[in-house]
């Protein structure tokens, strides 16, 4: 268990406490906890990948946990947005069935042992996602105009990602038997 898995089972640890806070509506300060652990959790995606790559300590746990933990910060977040009425539905499904659709294609690919990398779309996917989520969870009047525009972005990033992802590698579908 090094530094990078800890930080992963770290961010999986938060997302129960994230969810509480975000939901709960008690004090004035619940969506601005939610929101610090949200930033704290996404703080780890960033630094587990970058320590574990640059110490050589990437593990075949941390393969598996680090995209798992990433996506369910991230869906767990959007139901709770949905359940707030602060995002709709059908982006909250769209966005979601974009990371079955890659995790389906990994696995097929792992499966033809091929490794398909993170394209920089997916980066600027969720980018994109954790600032829209950010500025969900604030719900600040002045800034729901930006916020529009991010979400807006953010969902359109989403499906350019999953295209350019599906044509890229579209032969990991093709049957070899």
């Amino acid at each position: 268990m090094n530094l990078p898995n800890k930080l992963t089972m770290f961010r999986v640890i938060l997302i129960p406490f994230f969810v509480v806070f975000l939901l709960i509506d008690i004090t004035s300060v619940d969506k601005w906890i939610a929101l610090a652990i949200f930033a704290v959790a996404s703080l780890t995606d960033l630094l587990d990948g970058k320590i574990a790559r640059k110490y050589n300590l990437v593990t075949n746990f941390g393969k598996f946990m680090d995209p798992l933990a990433d996506k369910l910060l991230v869906c767990s977040a959007l139901i709770c947005l949905v359940e707030l009425s602060r995002v709709p539905a059908w982006m909250v499904i769209v966005i979601i069935a974009r990371e079955f659709i890659i995790s389906g294609f990994r696995l097929v690919a792992s499966d033809n042992g091929v490794v398909i990398a993170a394209s920089y779309w997916g980066k600027f996917k969720t980018t994109f996602q954790i600032i829209m989520i950010c500025l969900m969870i604030a719900d600040l009047e002045a800034l729901q105009l930006v916020t529009v525009i991010v979400t807006w972005v953010a969902v359109i990033l989403t499906v350019v990602s999953l295209v350019d992802y599906l044509v890229k590698n579209k032969d990991v579908m093709k049957d070899t038997k």
